[in-house]
């Protein structure tokens, strides 16, 4: 068993269709009502189809008042470092310290290309990233003198002054499935942001990919409990008869997020289907059930 001991988050996993504006921002603020703890959005800046996710994070922050907020995650081959580490720092400071950073190394390289940004091989994503969350980071230090200075492969920095300071220390959630981007999450990551459905053997793959992170994390002098495991959730729905993975009834869906967390250390529960009415149920009937098992079986007091 696997438990790293975090504190349980439950969200929702949010498709930004341009076409529905209205509802992509109801459904954020569905969420924030009904008491769940993030609400994310995928970013796919050449989906024409697609708000810009970082223009409607800002715009959904000013419609919620307790929610956090999260790309899911966010294509940095779009997005430079520096710019980026600002626009977090702002919302952060803007929401009241509600903001969270995933990121991701990128994917859908002729869309990325066709937007004038740079293909990469997958190594390269992987070098390119680790350099952009070290520039990130860099340009949230505002307790260091002088400006930062970068000089990597992929990105650089030459005297960017620094700041502004994020109201709080925004984690940075990378999305990784393959054992390099792994070993990155585990070396220099604050959380493990990945899609069940795109596992390689769905949950049961959870113990060799996260035995990689904590790999990873040891040998950088880390604790794995330093990175938090977070997860998507896409094919979700209430039913009454149990037919896989949250797909069933209330009690079905509570058992296995309660396995997930204290068997394989998932402590973010993000659902996807952009239904008013599981993201409701899944805050009333799921969430605190799940919190009141985990915390019996973490304190042992029945």
């Amino acid at each position: 068993m696997t438990d790293y001991g975090h504190d349980l988050l439950f969200g929702t996993f949010v498709t930004p269709v341009a076409q529905q504006a209205r509802q992509v921002v109801e459904l954020a603020v569905t969420a924030d009502r009904a008491g769940l703890d993030l609400v994310t959005f995928q970013d796919h800046p050449y989906q024409a189809s697609f708000l810009d996710t970082s223009t409607l994070l800002a715009f959904a922050a000013g419609r919620t008042e307790r929610i956090h907020l999260s790309a899911n995650v966010t294509s940095l081959p779009l997005r430079p470092p520096a710019v980026l580490a600002r626009a977090s720092a702002s919302l952060d400071l803007l929401s009241g310290g509600r903001f969270e950073l995933g990121i991701g190394a990128g994917a859908f390289w002729d869309g990325i290309a066709a937007m004038g940004g740079r293909r990469l091989t997958a190594a390269q994503g992987v070098t390119a990233l680790r350099e952009g969350i070290e520039i990130i980071r860099e340009l949230w230090d505002t307790t260091t003198p002088g400006g930062v200075r970068y000089d990597g492969q992929y990105y650089s920095v030459k005297g960017a002054k620094r700041g502004p300071r994020p109201a709080h220390d925004i984690p940075i959630w990378v999305g990784a499935y393959k054992p390099k981007m792994l070993a990155l999450t585990g070396s220099i990551a604050d959380g493990w942001l990945p899609t069940i459905e795109y596992l390689p053997s769905g949950a049961d793959s959870l113990p060799e990919l996260n035995a990689r992170i904590d790999t990873a994390a040891h040998d950088a002098g880390r604790d794995p409990a330093a990175v938090r495991r977070l997860m998507n959730f896409m094919k979700v729905q209430f039913s009454t008869t149990p037919s896989g993975l949250l797909n069933g009834p209330p009690e079905a869906w509570v058992d296995q997020i309660a396995d997930l967390a204290l068997t394989h250390g998932i402590s973010a529960f993000i659902i996807g289907g952009d239904d008013p009415t599981i993201t409701e149920r899944f805050a009333s009937e799921v969430a605190p059930a799940v919190r009141a098992i985990v915390e019996r079986e973490r304190t042992g007091v029945a």
